[in-house]
C-alpha cells in the first residue's frame, strides 16, 4: 500500500498521455466514420518537430526556455500533416467504402513512418531528449519527476480548452451539428469540409502535446513511437466511447491506471511474477479492451460528442 501513491500518478501519466491521443482519433470518427490510423504517426511526428527545435538553438538554451518554441514548432508540423492527410488521402475517399480509407490510412502510418527514418538527420535509433535536473517533487506521497509536470499540467489545460471551444463557440456547435447529422448541417449553411479539417487540426495539436510529454518522460523520441502509443490510444478511446471526446481522456486515464497497477502489483502474487514485467504491460492494456469490447462495447461512456450538445 505504500506504493499505491507512485502507482497511481505513474497512471495518471501515462492517461494523460493516451488521452490526449485518443481525443484525435475519437473526434474523427465522431464527424467522418473514420479510424484515422495514421495519427500515432502524426503524434510522432509533433515529438520529432518539438526536438528540432532544440537543433537550431543554442546548446545553453534553458529548457524551460525551449517548452514553449517546441509547443509551437510540434504543434504547426503534426496539424500540417493532419490537415494535409485529411485533404489528399481521406477527403478523395469520402464516399468510398469504409475499407478504402480504412487501409488508406494504415498505409499513410507506414509511409509516415518511414519518411522520418529516411530524411530526419540520425532518425534511425532512438534521439535523446533534452531533461529537466533537478530531484523529484512530492505530492501527496507519490514522487513526480520534473519531466512529467508538462503533461500534468498540459492535460487538463487542453481538455478545459477543448470542453469550452466545443460547448461555447460557434464552430464547436457546427462540430456537434456535423457529427449529428452532416447533411442537415449543410443545409443549414455550416461548412462541413471545414468542420471535418477543424477536428483533424485539434486532434494533431493535442498530439503533439501528448508528444513532448512522451518526450519528456521518456527522455528519448524515436520514428516508431507512434505505433505503440497510437494502439494504446485508440484503445482508450474504444474504452471511454469511440466518438466521446470525455470519454477519451477517460479511457486514457483507465487505461493508463490499468496498465502502471498491473505492472506494480502482479510480480507480488505468488506465482505470477512473471508476468508482472513491463513487457507486460502492453498484454494487460489490450486485455482489457477485449474485456469491454466483450462487455460494454459501447464504452465507458458511449455517447458522442454530438449527443452533448
Amino acid at each position: 500500500m505504500n506504493e499505491l501513491p507512485q502507482q497511481l500518478a505513474n497512471g495518471l501519466i501515462l492517461g494523460a498521455m493516451y488521452g490526449l491521443i485518443a481525443i484525435g482519433y475519437t473526434m474523427v470518427y465522431g464527424i467522418v466514420q473514420l479510424i484515422n490510423f495514421a495519427h500515432g504517426e502524426i503524434f510522432m511526428i509533433g515529438g520529432f518537430g518539438a526536438f528540432t527545435i532544440t537543433l537550431w538553438m543554442p546548446s545553453s538554451t534553458p529548457l524551460l526556455a525551449l517548452i514553449p518554441l517546441m509547443l509551437v514548432f510540434g504543434i504547426i508540423c503534426s496539424v500540417t500533416v493532419g490537415v494535409a492527410a485529411e485533404r489528399f488521402a481521406y477527403r478523395p475517399l469520402r464516399g468510398a467504402p469504409r475499407l478504402a480509407p480504412l487501409i488508406t490510412a494504415i498505409g499513410l502510418s507506414l509511409f509516415l513512418q518511414q519518411l522520418v527514418w529516411w530524411k530526419y538527420p540520425d532518425a534511425k535509433k532512438d534521439i535523446t531528449f533534452p531533461q529537466f535536473s533537478g530531484d523529484p517533487i512530492g505530492i501527496l506521497g507519490a514522487n513526480i519527476n520534473r519531466n512529467d509536470l508538462f503533461i500534468l499540467i498540459a492535460a487538463p489545460l487542453c481538455m478545459i480548452a477543448l470542453g469550452w471551444f466545443v460547448n461555447k463557440t460557434r464552430s464547436g456547435r457546427g462540430m456537434q451539428a456535423t457529427a449529428q447529422d452532416p447533411d442537415t448541417a449543410k443545409l443549414m449553411g455550416i461548412n462541413t469540409d471545414r468542420i471535418i479539417v477543424m477536428a483533424f487540426a485539434i486532434g494533431a495539436a493535442f498530439a503533439a502535446v501528448a508528444a513532448i510529454g512522451y518526450a519528456l518522460h521518456f527522455g528519448q523520441i524515436g520514428f516508431k513511437m507512434g505505433f505503440l502509443m497510437g494502439l494504446k490510444a485508440f484503445t482508450a478511446a474504444v474504452l471511454g466511447g469511440i466518438g466521446n471526446i470525455y470519454g477519451a481522456m477517460l479511457g486514457g486515464i483507465v487505461l493508463g491506471l490499468a496498465e502502471a497497477l498491473s505492472t506494480g502489483y502482479i510480480d507480488q502474487i505468488p506465482g505470477l511474477e512473471q508476468f508482472g514485467a513491463q513487457t507486460w504491460a502492453n498484454v494487460w492494456a489490450f486485455a482489457l479492451l477485449i474485456l469491454f469490447l466483450l462487455f460494454r462495447p459501447q464504452g465507458m461512456l458511449g455517447e458522442r460528442v454530438a449527443d452533448r450538445a
